[in-house]
């Protein structure tokens, strides 16, 4: 297999950035990964309040600048001025470019000479609405036109059959994606696998069933449909607790709907929490709800699943039909009420919510970043033993 002994990274953000998530720390993981293999791996993402323009971390050098938006232009005038001998990426020639469409890509192939992959988590038709009107045209038609034509001769990375399908949609040929799923760290020290039979508050059986939700905060992650399930439950009698795990720009709109659902008492919002805490809250959860809209894979279902917890989620957010086997290792359900109602089912089930949790944890181990980096290793073999390379 042909290995690059330089790779250039592009995304929007890192996971140090205050609205990181799943599909930041999926690049960091595969970056880490060839890093460790020899591979001589830059990072180059968005600047935020409080962070270094350059680091090395994770034996990858980042590199950041701009903002939301104009990260795309400064880091190809970036890109541009290392061709030239300036700037940060003096001297840098990638053998390979991995492009990151979180909505829309760096178009970072105009510039570079070396050959671009481009991974996509998903595509973002049901999420543009949020960024207004006109912007959220333009951005549809980028991602959906403009960027299939750019690159209609490079390699796509994907990371579930459901966001392929999504890309083939868009007249992207379905031999040129590789779908190459997420690996998942292991658990912290101290923390163990704890097994699908908790559920309730540590301290005696007679504590709250414990809900929780793991998930940046924003709009399309829809929590408030988590919020309505508990104010369903607690209406029918149910002494339920949910643990909301993330922070985001949207979490006041989720404190006022919880207040306006008369739950406030009933929901803990734990904010940005570090790696040993997030896996302390999941691992006393006895159902992991994950509402979202769209998901390109939803590593949180599988750190969940670590813990013997099972996800119910939606049939129609795209990857979790992926990452969930319905029916095996969670649920997936149409809409808040049959989510309300999946929900009730397993606490009025312990022993299916434990059969449940018991497969996923069993399918949780067959993932690692390792093997994740061996799927882009192939891409790269690909790419880089094309004829004319």
């Amino acid at each position: 297999m042909r290995a690059p002994s330089d790779v250039l990274l592009l995304c929007w953000r890192d996971t140090r950035h205050p609205q990181g998530g799943g599909s930041e720390t999926y690049l960091e993981r595969v970056g880490a990964e060839l890093a460790r293999r020899g591979a001589r791996v830059t990072f180059l993402t968005s600047a935020y309040p409080g962070s270094v323009r350059e680091e090395t971390r994770d034996g990858m050098r980042f590199i950041r600048a701009g903002g939301r938006i104009s990260v795309y232009p400064r880091m190809l005038a970036t890109i541009l001025g290392g061709r030239l001998g300036l700037g940060p990426l003096a001297g840098c020639r990638p053998d390979v470019v991995v492009d990151t469409q979180n909505g829309v890509p760096f178009f970072s192939a105009l510039v570079s000479p070396a050959p671009t992959v481009v991974l996509v988590h998903h595509c973002h038709r049901e999420q543009w609405p949020v960024a207004g009107r006109l912007l959220g045209h333009v951005g549809w038609f980028l991602e959906s036109r403009v960027s299939p034509r750019v690159h209609r001769r490079n390699r796509y990375v994907t990371v579930s059959a459901p966001s392929k399908s999504e890309l083939v949609a868009l007249g992207v040929d379905a031999e040129r994606i590789a779908v190459v799923r997420n690996g998942i760290d292991p658990l912290p020290e101290g923390i163990g696998a704890t097994g699908p039979d908790r559920g309730a508050v540590p301290g005696g059986p007679d504590g709250p069933v414990r809900l929780c939700v793991l998930s940046r905060l924003v709009p399309h992650k829809q929590v408030e449909d988590a919020l309505t399930v508990l104010a369903r439950l607690r209406h029918d009698g149910v002494d339920a607790h949910l643990d909301v795990i993330g922070g985001g720009w949207w979490a006041d709109e989720l404190h006022r709907a919880a207040n306006d659902l008369a739950v406030t008492d009933a929901v803990t919002f734990h904010g940005h929490v570090d790696e040993h805490r997030k896996h302390e809250l999941l691992a006393r959860a006895r159902v992991h709800l994950m509402p979202s809209r769209k998901e390109g894979w939803g590593l949180a279902v599988v750190e969940a699943a670590q813990h013997g917890v099972p996800t119910i989620g939606y049939r129609g957010a795209a990857g979790l039909a992926d990452s969930i086997d319905d029916g095996n290792t969670g649920l997936l359900v149409d809409g808040v009420d049959e989510l309300a109602s999946a929900t009730g089912k397993l606490i009025d089930n312990p022993d299916e919510a434990r059969r449940l949790g018991r497969n996923a944890q069993v399918k949780a181990s067959r993932y690692s970043w390792s093997a994740t980096c061996d799927g882009f290793m192939a891409t790269f073999d690909a790419v880089l033993s094309a004829p004319g390379r």
